[in-house]
Order: C-alpha cells, then sequence, then structure tokens
C-alpha cells in the first residue's frame, strides 16, 4: 500500500472550489466567509474561490443558503490553488 495522499480520492485534502452565485457580495463578507476570495462579474454574479476540504466546503454552501442567494454552480479548479482562473 502506498503512503501517497491522493487529493482527488481523499476527501480531506483541500481542493480549490469556485462557487458561483446571482448577485454581489461586497469584500467585507470575505471574513465571513472563512477569507474567500470573492470576484465580482459583470453579470451580476459573485465568484467565491477558496482552497477547502469537503467539510469546509459544504460549511461555505450552508453559508450561502443562509445568505438566501441564489447558488448557481458549484467548481473544482485544481488543488490547492484558489486563483486558478484568474490566469484565463
Amino acid at each position: 500500500m502506498s503512503d501517497r495522499v491522493h487529493p482527488e480520492t481523499d476527501p480531506g485534502q483541500p481542493l480549490a472550489y469556485q462557487i458561483r452565485v446571482r448577485g454581489h457580495l461586497g469584500q467585507q463578507w470575505a471574513d465571513w466567509f472563512g477569507g474567500v476570495t470573492i470576484k465580482l462579474e459583470e453579470n451580476g454574479d459573485t465568484l467565491l474561490t477558496s482552497p477547502v476540504d469537503q467539510a469546509a466546503l459544504h460549511g461555505l454552501l450552508k453559508k450561502v443558503r443562509d445568505l438566501g442567494m441564489p447558488l448557481i454552480s458549484v467548481n473544482r479548479v485544481g488543488f490547492g490553488h484558489p486563483h486558478a482562473s484568474d490566469a484565463e
């Protein structure tokens, strides 16, 4: 058996996720969301990006629910690289 950790199969390893919600959130919400990167999109959506494990991802989704903002999508964008899509 290998001692190597495989982030793609180990739910305890942080992956970078982007959560897209409808509406704009100000940067003051970054602390409430646990230091996520907040990017306001021109189309009126907000993109929340953060390296998180599965438990923290579910916590972020609960916070989105608690705000009452419509959830558009959740996408894995890499392994612990919160700015993985900034190069686009």
